[in-house]
């Protein structure tokens, strides 16, 4: 069974719409849920004023009934409250760095508010609603995923998550950099969002991911098509502003010795191996291998500065300042909710695949067995 997630709508277009295909039947769906993801994705420092304007909140039309999924393809929508799309002016000088230059080039026009308004980051509400019902779905499953920023502008704010996702998740949601580090490193990263408000600039960041719980097993080394880290780095550089995704140590991994870097197996519960370390951030040849999966994604500064960096006047060719949109002085903190949401949705897809099931019970029970065939085999 194919898990699938298409969204629509543009920024200040009237509302937000997302399809969900593939999900089973009676799984739980909590709008309060769903919601709480939404509010979270809409907070954090740096944010814009575009975030106290809107109040994102699900409203389901099929899909749904009684919180639970029906099997159906579920639709939503969420509505925004600036909707002056049509009223709004031509975009003729591009922003460096935005979708605005390469969409006008893709589609051959001078006018790039149709791009931009698709482009922009907006987009992301509709998907964090659509992918916190696969995260429900992973929840019921005993799959618990938590994002949280680990950079600001080089500023590390990263702390340890420790096994309990959903306690480090209370922790991560009163911090207003999504943040688990001390509260000296977010004060600094803080003072450093406000230098470059002042300043008219924006700043970029680091985010990680971490989803324990997870079965071994999901994905496949046969081809590059099934690999879960293919479907995973995909997930989070199909994010807004993303410009690199790694895996356990990742980059980090050039730098040491082999006998260094890999994760020994050592004698675990009922027989089946375990791990001395994660470095593999719980991926090897493509597929999960029982531990945690750890992931971080780099998003640079956005491309919207209050001081217009030079562009051109598609409609003549001269020089001419960038457009200037409204917009954030850093997104990091907010990208942690959505990377959470995507990956999420990358993870339950790939157990859908794995374990089929047309209601929750059986997902459930095909995961079960699977564990239970691991422990006869090897223990």
């Amino acid at each position: 069974m194919e898990l699938l997630i298409e969204t629509a709508g543009e920024s200040h277009g009237p509302m937000l719409s997302a399809i969900v295909a593939g999900m089973p039947a009676g799984s739980p769906v909590s709008e309060a849920y769903i919601n709480a993801r939404l509010k979270a994705r809409q907070g954090g420092a740096g944010a814009s004023p575009r975030q106290r304007t809107e109040r994102d909140e699900v409203h389901f039309t099929a899909g749904v009934r009684d919180g639970r999924t029906t099997g159906n393809p579920i639709a939503l929508q969420i509505k925004n409250r600036d909707k002056t799309y049509e009223s709004l002016p031509p975009v003729h000088t591009p922003r460096p760095g935005h979708a605005d230059l390469a969409g006008a080039l893709n589609r051959g026009i001078t006018d790039a508010r149709d791009v931009l308004e698709r482009s922009s980051a907006r987009e992301t509400a509709a998907r964090v609603a659509g992918c916190a019902i696969a995260a429900e779905f992973l929840e019921a499953l005993g799959i618990h995923v938590l994002g949280h920023t680990a950079t600001i502008h080089g500023i590390e704010v990263h702390g340890d998550p420790d096994a309990d996702l959903e306690a480090a998740r209370a922790r991560r949601d009163e911090s207003e950099l999504h943040a688990l580090g001390d509260a000296d490193a977010q004060a600094e990263a803080v003072a450093r969002i406000a230098e470059a408000k002042k300043a008219g600039d924006t700043l970029g960041g680091i985010v990680e991911v971490v989803a324990t719980g997870v079965p071994a097993g999901l994905g496949g080394h046969e081809r590059p098509a099934t690999k879960l880290s293919t479907g995973l780095g995909a997930a989070l550089m199909g994010v807004q502003a993303v410009k690199g995704v790694e895996i356990g140590l990742g980059f980090g991994s050039t730098t040491v010795l082999g006998s260094e870097l890999h994760d020994v197996i050592v004698p675990g519960e009922s027989g089946v191996p375990g791990r001395g370390s994660n470095n593999a951030g719980g991926i090897e040849g493509g597929m999960s291998n029982g531990e945690p999966i750890v992931l971080r994604a780099a998003m640079k500064p956005l491309a919207t500065l209050r001081q217009a960096l030079p562009s051109v006047d598609l409609r003549t060719g001269e020089a001419a300042p960038a457009r200037v949109e409204r917009s954030d002085v850093t997104a990091v903190p907010r990208l942690a909710i959505v990377a959470e949401a995507v990956v999420a949705f990358e993870l339950a897809r790939h157990v859908r695949r794995r374990f089929g099931g047309a209601h929750l019970d059986e997902v459930r029970a095909a995961i079960e067995a699977h564990r239970a065939r691991i422990r006869d085999v090897l223990g």
